[in-house]
């Protein structure tokens, strides 16, 4: 009570000193006898000029006025509750020098009780083989195998299918990558749209041949451009079960790199476009070309209803070790699934590639002789020496008696008699001779076999649903059910590599400016989603359907194709070739971005929250005056700290600032605020030095040494380090795909030390180190909620001027993590790693799409990005990221490039340490791990940054902008809304009357009409739920539902 006092009578003194001292100045200039004297003479002009300035004056005293009220009313209310509304409060400097901020007393975040963390603890599936334990026991030799290279010999007992025939489903198939050595238009014009246009005459022929076909991309554009006939004939085949659609997405997604919002909104575009035009139905899966396999693909394609799927990019040692175990056909489940509710059927292809040579058994010089598009003559031969020969009569039998010893020999690998034999590779199909070669001589191999009962052989043509479904037959179960005696796995299958050393660990960083581009726009284009269905939906509630313009649900359209072609295995990876990156940068800011708006010249202001719970935040903007002022719809003024606009490390601009004001934002709502000129409330300080060689290690950021928490009397070393691989002096190189360094990382190094500029203000503190190749931006969030519990750390790199050099960022800490990680899967789910040495270095390199931490029983370190890139912790205590790479060569995977259009690139992370409790220690050993609250809402708020809109004034008046809140409250913390997308028309490119909400929540000012529950890409329907039903999800649930609001 004593303090309160105090406070507020050195309040009011302040406050009354401040006002006299006014009241004086002003006396003093009306009762100057020398000035009333000569006021006479004053010109007319000098007269207007006068009273303009007593005009300015007094606008000044008024405002002076208020911020010393608000200073009064800050320190009484501090001193009363302790709690305060940062909305029309301002910063002030304690008595220290540090800067104070008025702090909102509501929570910032939902404390955890132990009960939250039952299932972090809980139960976890036995399964028989998981992926981390494979790993501990190969030994990644590469032993030859003899014609099976990274195999073994296989035999088999001739009398082996007397009682059960071998049943053989060669299934033909044309992989069309929508971007890659050249881009997707010019691969469409020049081969895909002649595979379809084969496709509709040659399968028609004859109703025993049948076709797959993945990429949807591909075939809408086709179908766009093909007339009534053609489309009628393609209907045809895929409803008589000729031509089927696996998977369905709009292109065959990548597993390392991609966001799983974006995974799912490429599948869900792909459906809908199958639903919309041909109303099939996707039910089995194929991946042949993604580089390595993420588990979380396995669960969206449940999630969506498809029962059985397969994949083919593995390493070599883990296929030998499938194939001798008879494992390459396994559920797949996921690491939390207590019981079996994730169970995927999964078939892995055993040998190296997906194509002929390498699919109808282990012998590859064999089975290009029943490639019959190599046929002499052609422009494509077999690097065996030993050409295909057309089947005739007179070689029928002895052909067929080869090419069923390699269909027995690879049958082996697998636990039923039921065998799938692809038939394709890259754009195959596209003459019309090729059709005829490929199915020709396999019919008459076919009629052969199946015409002798002593070969006890049923060979055909088939889908790839034809072939799960004979497996399931086979062993009595439903489709997707699990086979007896079939494995169960969990884990993923990173990293990837195709022979020796070869690890395709590269590409988790190539062209990280587009990676970090994508995840800016899903970002964008979720936010968008959103807008747009709510407003649909309350213009239909105002009667104002028919007036909003269905033209901006086209432009949606195309920003989600666009977005979705760019996760295609050749786009985000960053392995295509430089005019299709290109192409891919073009259709981005063509049809995702709408018109940039320079914040120079509006004067207000929308901000839109897109996370679905309150945030209390820092929003940057750049103005074109130092003297700004940031005021809310009601008035108040938000606290607001001015910073430098920098053209070069040491040269400010005189003509753009930076204005970061503190907010605090509802869940998923549109806040309206204007900017004023007028001087700036808050200042900063700005310290700028070079740094001593002498006190300062080149390779050895001293932006901080160790990080404490203020509620944790214990700091934790935390050192950055900056690093450089090279690539190997000879044979094979680094390239888009591979990483294959030079050895070790040597430390980053400059001959002139680095210029250093600190940064102190009432909303933030920074430290902007200058280096030559990168700069390094770290900075403290003095805020309260999430912004202010971690570390906001930007590296803007720029390596354009090196050869064969990858930049590496290195956090040396002291925390005992041993050799476990922990890394992401898509953004998803975590995967517990493991540093094993008896593997080269670059093996030891994982995607992260999200975060990477390191723990011990004491602190959990996170390292959260807003972009994919490659990560490791190469020794205990350490996270190791590779900020991009320059590379001059190819590394010989069919790109024809190397990596040599670098941009400026600025890699945003954010760096949260944790204290564990000593409960937390015993699920390290586990083979699951989950990020806290607080982590996953620091990756969801790095993310989703706060959209700012700026919005160009009128003539006259002010913008008719009032705050928007849809939802009536935020949703927990621990649900995640993933996206608010309304549903195409079945009749024309238009919204229809529903949405997908992943998650269910109350709508402010709408009333819910429809409530079912759908398959994720919503193709399946479940019976509709009562109106008022209440939602539960279990934990790492994703569910989609179709509402109707009005």
């Amino acid at each position: 009570m004593k303090l309160k006092k105090q406070v507020t009578v050195c309040g009011g003194a302040i406050f009354c000193v401040a006002v006299f001292s006014l009241y004086l100045m002003l006396d003093r200039v009306q009762h100057d006898p020398a000035r009333r004297q000569s006021a006479g003479n004053f010109p007319r002009s000098q007269i207007s000029v006068l009273q303009n300035r007593i005009e300015q004056l007094e606008q000044l005293l008024e405002e002076n006025h208020q911020i010393i009220s608000h200073i009064k009313d800050s320190v009484l209310e501090l001193t009363d509750t302790g709690a305060i509304s940062p909305s029309g409060h301002l910063p002030f400097r304690s008595a220290n020098g540090s800067w104070v901020l008025p702090f909102d007393g509501r929570p910032t975040f939902l404390s955890v009780k132990p009960l939250d963390c039952q299932f972090a603890l809980g139960r976890r599936s036995q399964t028989d083989l998981q992926m981390l334990d494979v790993y501990s026991l190969l030994n990644f030799d590469n032993v030859d195998g003899g014609v099976w290279k990274q195999g073994f010999e296989i035999t088999y007992e001739p009398n082996e299918w007397d009682d059960e025939p071998l049943q053989v489903f060669v299934v033909p198939h044309s992989h069309n990558d929508p971007g890659w050595i050249k881009t997707f238009d010019k691969y469409y014009n020049d081969q895909t749209q002649h595979i379809f246009n084969n496709m509709v005459v040659k399968l028609a022929e004859d109703p025993r041949r049948k076709f797959i076909w993945s990429e949807i991309s591909f075939f809408a554009k086709w179908w766009e451009s093909a007339d009534e006939h053609k489309q009628a004939a393609m209907r045809k085949l895929i409803l008589s079960g000729q031509l089927e659609m696996v998977t369905g997405g709009w292109v065959m997604t990548d597993e390392a790199n991609a966001h799983y919002f974006a995974m799912i909104d490429q599948l869900i575009e792909g459906h809908q476009w199958l639903e919309k035009n041909l109303g099939v139905i996707p039910r089995s899966g194929w991946a042949v070309d993604p580089f390595g396999h993420s588990a979380t693909m396995p669960y969206l394609l449940k999630r969506a209803n498809i029962s059985s799927m397969l994949i083919q990019r593995v390493h070599y040692s883990i296929k030998k070790h499938f194939a001798a175990t008879r494992s390459l056909e396994f559920m797949w489940r996921q690491a939390w699934d207590i019981e079996s509710g994730t169970d995927m059927f999964c078939h892995m292809m055993p040998f190296y590639s997906y194509d002929v040579p390498h699919t109808c058994g282990p012998d590859p010089k064999i089975c290009c002789q029943f490639d019959f598009k190599r046929l002499p003559g052609s422009r494509v031969n077999c690097p065996w020496k030993v050409p295909p020969r057309a089947i005739t009569d007179a070689n029928v039998a002895e052909r067929a008696g080869v090419l069923l010893d390699q269909y027995r020999k690879k049958s082996k690998l697998f636990r039923s008699k039921v065998l799938l034999v692809p038939l394709g590779d890259d754009f195959r199909y596209d003459k019309a001779l090729e059709w005829d070669q490929q199915y020709f001589n396999y019919q008459k191999l076919f009629d052969y076999m199946n015409s002798r009962p002593e070969m006890h052989v049923k060979a055909q043509f088939a889908t790839l649903t034809d072939y799960f479904s004979a497996v399931y037959k086979a062993k009595g179960v439903a489709p997707g059910t699990r086979p007896p005696d079939y494995p169960v796995l969990s884990g993923d299958f990173f990293a990837y590599a195709d022979r020796e050393d070869h690890y395709w660990s590269g590409y988790y960083t190539s062209r990280p400016f587009y990676k970090n581009l994508d995840r800016v726009l899903e970002s964008h284009l979720r936010g968008a989603e959103i807008l747009y269905s709510l407003a649909v939906a309350h213009a239909r509630r105002a009667g104002l359907e028919g007036r909003y313009p269905v033209s901006d649900y086209s432009l949606l359209t195309d920003a989600r194709r666009n977005i979705g072609l760019f996760q295609h295995h050749d786009a985000i990876t960053g392995t295509a070739k430089e005019n299709v990156v290109i192409d891919y940068g073009n259709r981005f800011l063509n049809k995702s971005c709408a018109d940039t708006i320079f914040f120079l010249f509006f004067r207000y202001l929308v901000l839109f929250n897109p996370v679905e719970q309150e945030r209390l935040c820092v929003v940057t903007m750049l103005v074109n005056s130092a003297r700004v002022r940031v005021l809310t719809e009601d008035g108040q003024t938000l606290p607001v700290q001015l910073s430098a606009q920098w053209v070069s490390a040491v040269e400010m601009s005189g003509e753009v600032y930076q204005v970061c004001l503190f907010v605090s934002i509802c869940s998923s709502i549109l806040n309206k605020g204007s900017l004023k000129t007028f001087t700036l409330v808050s200042s900063f300080r700005l310290l700028s030095w070079h740094a001593s060689p002498d006190s300062f290690s080149p390779s050895l950021s001293f932006l901080h040494q160790s990080i404490r928490r203020k509620d944790d009397p214990q700091e934790v070393r935390v050192q950055i380090q900056f690093l450089t691989y090279g690539t190997r002096p000879s044979k094979d190189k680094s390239g888009a795909y591979l990483f294959l360094p030079d050895g070790n990382a040597k430390p980053y190094s400059q001959r002139e030390a680095p210029i250093v500029r600190v940064v102190e203000g009432p909303l933030f503190a920074e430290v902007v180190a200058h280096y030559q190749h990168f700069q390094q931006t770290v900075r403290i969030h003095n805020v309260p909620g999430i912004d202010g519990l971690s570390l906001d750390i930007t590296t803007m790199v720029d390596i354009r001027d090196q050869n064969n050099k990858e930049l590496a960022m290195r956090l040396v800490t002291d925390i005992q993590s041993g050799d476990t990680f922990y890394t992401d899967l898509n953004g998803f789910q975590i995967q517990p790693r493991r540093y094993f040495q008896k593997l080269p270095l670059q093996a030891n390199f994982y995607p992260m799409p999200t975060m990477a931490y390191i723990q011990d029983s004491q602190y959990r370190l996170t390292l959260h990005t807003a972009q994919a890139l490659g990560v490791s912790s190469l020794a205990s205590g350490q996270l190791e990221v590779i900020l991009d790479r320059r590379l001059m060569q190819d590394d010989n995977r069919g790109l024809g490039q190397g990596l040599k259009d670098n941009k400026r690139t600025a890699n945003r992370f954010r760096l949260l340490l944790e204290r564990r409790s000593n409960s937390g220690k015993p699920v390290d050993s586990r083979p699951v791990s989950f990020p806290s609250l607080l982590s996953h809402m620091t990756s969801t708020i790095l993310n989703h940054e706060v959209l700012a809109l700026p919005v160009l004034p009128r003539k006259h008046g002010v913008p008719p902008m009032r705050t928007f809140a849809p939802l009536a409250g935020t949703l927990p913390c621990d649900f995640h809304l993933l996206n608010l997308r309304s549903i195409q028309s079945q009749v024309n490119e238009s919204p229809g009357r529903k949405m997908c909400l992943s998650i269910s929540g109350l709508f402010r000012g709408l009333d819910l009409q429809l409530l079912q529950p759908m398959s994720l890409s919503l193709m399946h329907s479940q019976p509709p739920l009562s109106n008022d039903s209440s939602i539960n999800l279990e934990p790492m649930e994703i569910s989609a539902y179709k509402l109707k609001l009005c």
